[in-house]
């Protein structure tokens, strides 16, 4: 069978510039989000320990460059120094599996919420112009099919990967394979094992959702003058600002939900000292708001450097930071 020409005569190649399927755009973001959180994954390894208390290193004693005498707490590559004096370089990467698989699902389930609503829009051209209704009505979509569903299968690989990580504390090897670890926790924890720690978590994303976009729509719709020739390009970037601040919002429910992972597991960093054993999330938030004092935090330079047990000191906000040590006397 002669292929196609074209009436010069020359043959044309079907499908050369066909465009990409779903399929192919759905597995190069799976690599590129596989990537990513295999390069990021150190930098979350530090601050969850840092979360959690441990304060391998000391702090070291400097000035300003007006003068002043300040403390310095140990900072992202001194952690990581530390992490591989200790384990060597792939010491750096505990934990990482259970990451890339919940990465994977949170893609996927992104993708298909995003397919659905993109359907949902082109069948009412009619108003052309984002409403707040369509706003309510695409975070509800992605909080009751995205949200819920995606933390369905997240919240298990989450906790397994804290604990892979929190491991590094006491030096255990109590949990190993990723699905090894699955069946343990079931075994000896039963379901809410698994699911220790979901509650706050899904608050948090649920509430991320809600601020982040209600807030981009606002400023979008009323502070936004179509007259400003650049009014496209600053909308484009409108969510992704209020996504960052949102973020510091939301920010305690993470930190309760990745304690929790760790509380009273059998591991060194959720037990006492480092850590007192808490009954529910609600005690741990309540525990952390009374001693760790979060609007203080602010500040002291985002300081996590507090009197008391390394619990009552953790983080609030960013790993490494600093303190003025006339404030602490």
């Amino acid at each position: 069978m002669e292929s196609p020409e074209n009436p010069s005569g020359q043959a044309v190649g079907v499908g050369r510039d066909a465009p990409a399927t779903p399929v192919d755009v759905d597995t190069a973001v799976l690599l590129l989000g596989a990537g990513v959180t295999a390069f990021t994954h150190p930098l979350l390894y530090v601050k969850l320990l840092i979360q959690m208390g441990h304060e391998p290193l000391p702090s070291t004693v400097g000035t300003t460059m007006f003068g002043r005498r300040v403390l310095y707490l140990p900072g992202f590559f001194s952690y990581v120094r530390h992490i591989v004096k200790v384990d060597g370089s792939r010491g750096l990467f505990r934990g990482l599996s259970p990451r890339i698989m919940s990465s994977a699902i949170s893609t996927v389930v992104r993708s298909g919420v995003k397919r659905v609503h993109r359907v949902d829009i082109l069948s009412k051209k009619d108003d052309l112009q984002t409403s707040l209704s369509k706003v309510v009505k695409e975070v509800r979509t992605r909080v009751v099919t995205g949200c819920l569903a995606k933390h369905l299968f997240h919240s298990p690989l989450a906790v397994i990967s804290v604990r892979c990580m929190a491991q590094f504390v006491g030096r255990e090897v109590k949990y190993g394979g990723m699905f090894s670890c699955m069946v343990k926790i079931f075994k000896e924890e039963g379901l809410a094992g698994i699911y220790v720690g979901l509650v706050p978590h899904v608050a948090g994303e649920v509430l991320f959702l809600w601020c982040c976009n209600l807030l981009a729509h606002i400023i979008n719709t009323y502070a936004v003058d179509e007259s400003f020739s650049q009014a496209s390009a600053i909308r484009s970037y409108t969510k992704f600002v209020m996504g960052i601040a949102v973020s510091v919002l939301t920010y305690p429910f993470m930190l309760v939900a990745d304690l929790m992972a760790v509380n009273n597991c059998g591991l060194a960093a959720g037990l006492p000292p480092h850590s007192p054993i808490f009954k529910s999330w609600r005690h741990c938030w309540n525990h952390l708001s009374n001693k760790v004092q979060y609007s203080k935090a602010f500040t002291i330079a985002l300081c996590p450097f507090l009197p008391g047990s390394p619990l009552q000191r953790i983080q609030l906000l960013f790993p490494p930071g600093s303190c003025d040590l006339a404030a602490l006397h």
